[in-house]
């Protein structure tokens, strides 16, 4: 069982910030290189987008790793992970808006209603909004701990929305098999939770024996 101490901890952290960072560094380079495929619009709304998928996946994947590995210091890497896929969800909306309707919110709401895979990304977007604003321990203490798992739990509606939005972008050129890798991915991470919540909930309190 491997036990890091601090400072290696640390390191750790440090290592994983600068390896998230590393998508919009290529992206930026990409720009100024003018490498971003004949489509530059399409090239950074679909790397954000994926990147976001990529981060989601990262954050539902740390709580199996930790139990099946034993490394209870995973959990450390959680928030900063999530917040990763919340920043990368904020660069696709962004790219989604500026380049798409700049900044024209009412053309922006009238894409979001008249297109069903907007529609369903949008959701999970703003879904993710109130799990970024309360990841901070401060937000932990004022919601309590209960309530603040509860709101969390909204990652078993996001995640299915995001599979869902890619799916529906990928099916107008009958391309499924990323869409349906991620599906299978999600659907293992969501139901190793699940049923390590049931069998939770299923074992009975322990009671202490009578003098």
């Amino acid at each position: 069982m491997f036990h890091p101490a601090p400072r290696q901890l640390q390191v750790i952290k440090a290592a994983v910030f600068v390896a998230a960072l590393l998508p919009l560094a290529r992206l930026v380079w990409f720009g100024f290189a003018d490498r971003l495929s004949a489509n530059p619009i399409e090239f950074i709304t679909r790397s954000t987008g994926d990147w976001t998928l990529y981060f989601l996946c990262l954050t539902l994947a740390v709580t199996p790793l930790r139990r099946l590995l034993q490394w209870p210091w995973l959990i450390k890497l959680r928030r900063m992970l999530g917040l990763f896929c919340f920043f990368y969800a904020v660069l696709h909306f962004t790219t989604f808006l500026w380049f798409d309707h700049f900044f024209d919110i009412g053309e922006m709401w009238r894409d979001v209603l008249k297109r069903p895979f907007i529609a369903v990304g949008f959701t999970a977007f703003v879904l993710l909004i109130p799990l970024a604003a309360t990841s901070t321990n401060a937000m932990v203490r004022r919601l309590g701990g209960k309530r603040w798992q509860w709101l969390h739990r909204l990652i078993y509606v996001i995640a299915p929305l995001g599979i869902l939005h890619f799916w529906w972008m990928k099916a107008g050129k009958h391309d499924f098999a990323e869409p349906i890798l991620f599906g299978v991915i999600v659907a293992i991470l969501l139901g190793a939770r699940l049923y390590w919540r049931f069998l939770r909930n299923k074992t009975p309190p322990l009671r202490a024996a009578p003098r």
